[in-house]
């Protein structure tokens, strides 16, 4: 066979191999006010490309587009149905550059990589954003905080990560919210390898709720309980705390798992039990106000809102059946101070201890002696004995602001 004959049968399969879902070279042969006439070079096929397969734009004037003679690649839609449309096929030149598109955001979502998108417009439920075909972003994955208003974003340009892809169904979802928290957990990772619980640093609040003071510590917000934040009851952060306000914080726990580091405020103050005890030693005699009764003892005030203990058997060197027996609450007493423990904030006082009148003997039966450390773990290893800050003075610092 000739070799003219080899490229009239080349030339006629090509004329014949023009199917559905090809992409093929056309040439513009006409321009009309809502398509482009075109034909398929070397393949002796005509079609249409209606505005709507050229442009996203529908007020677009395609005469400022195109012009007779441009060629370009278009995807092959269908075939055309009768004489009516002026042509064999249909053609589309933006489903041509959504499938370009899907094919390289394909591989950047099988990468893992950060792509860059334009939000366009703003529809119910999230954000419609341009990363060469059309994607859309859920109000829910546009950031880590609760999202209202989405009229800001339109325009912007944002770094997404794709969470689904599937080029058959149209369907491209992006997130925002992602790409926030890997770059905070890699920002974690850098501020948690630094710290140590027990550290004493600097912070800034960054923003206020109803349960505690979110604090920026190097790049990283801690979370500052409400409970944490004063000695004193806190009714709401934002009563004894500004956004943007310098203060010195203590890493009370870094949970690693969860990416959170917990603060404190007041642990970097001095506490009400150590302001109390501050000039107060072993050995002190001074008077105060009984408190409070229980079957084990009386809690004596050593200071404003701290108490001490009188255990039953530092009552007096006269046997006592119940604390009550003997005195009173509101009672002034004189009582010397067995120990201070500061470790669990507790004071063991006694009143028998300043009692010389009756400290030769107890009834009928000869006194025992008792040194400080066996009366203090006499009644703090008794679980019905023991007692806690919280015990003491849990209500009365709620009421004092």
């Amino acid at each position: 066979m000739s070799e003219n004959s080899n490229q009239f049968l080349d030339a006629l399969k090509k004329m014949q191999g023009v199917e559905v879902g090809d992409i093929v070279d056309v040439e513009v042969l006409d321009v009309e006010d809502g398509q482009i006439d075109v034909g398929v070079k070397n393949a002796g096929v005509e079609g249409v490309i209606p505005r709507r397969e050229y442009t996203s734009d529908r007020n677009a004037d395609l005469r400022k587009l195109v012009k007779p003679g441009d060629t370009f690649k278009a995807l092959v839609l269908r075939r055309a149905r009768g004489d009516k449309e002026n042509g064999e096929f249909f053609f589309s030149v933006t489903r041509l550059k959504e499938r370009e598109a899907y094919d390289k955001l394909q591989k950047d979502f099988e990468a893992g990589k950060t792509i860059e998108g334009t939000v366009t417009s703003s529809v119910r439920g999230g954000l419609l954003v341009d990363v060469g075909t059309r994607g859309f972003l859920p109000a829910s994955l546009i950031s880590n905080r609760y999202v209202s208003d989405l009229k800001p974003y339109i325009g912007k340009t944002m770094k997404l990560k794709i969470t689904e892809i599937d080029p058959n169904k149209n369907r491209l979802i992006l997130s925002h919210k992602d790409l926030i928290e890997e770059e905070r957990e890699e920002a974690f990772d850098k501020v948690a390898s630094q710290l140590v619980v027990g550290d004493v640093i600097e912070g800034k609040v960054s923003r206020l709720t109803n349960f505690g003071a979110f604090v920026d510590v190097g790049g990283v917000d801690g979370l500052v309980h409400i409970s944490e934040i004063s000695y004193k009851h806190v009714d709401k952060p934002s009563d004894v705390l500004k956004t943007g306000q310098d203060v010195k914080v203590k890493v009370i726990g870094i949970d690693d798992d969860r990416h959170r580091i917990s603060l404190s405020i007041k642990q970097t103050l001095p506490s009400p039990f150590e302001q109390a005890t501050a000039n107060l030693h072993e050995g002190d005699v001074f008077e105060g106000e009984v408190k409070s009764l229980t079957n084990f003892g009386a809690f004596v005030e050593v200071a404003d809102g701290i108490q001490g203990l009188v255990h039953v058997s530092e009552i007096s060197y006269k046997h006592v059946d119940k604390p009550s027996d003997v005195l009173k609450v509101g009672q002034t007493v004189k009582v010397k101070v067995l120990n201070i423990d500061p470790s669990e904030r507790r004071i063991s006082l006694s009143m028998k201890a300043v009692d010389s009148n009756n400290s030769g003997n107890e009834g009928s039966r000869p006194h025992r002696s008792h040194n400080r450390s066996s009366v203090n773990k006499k009644y703090m290893d008794n679980d019905d004995n023991g007692f806690a800050l919280g015990d003491i003075i849990g209500d009365q610092l709620k009421d004092r602001k």
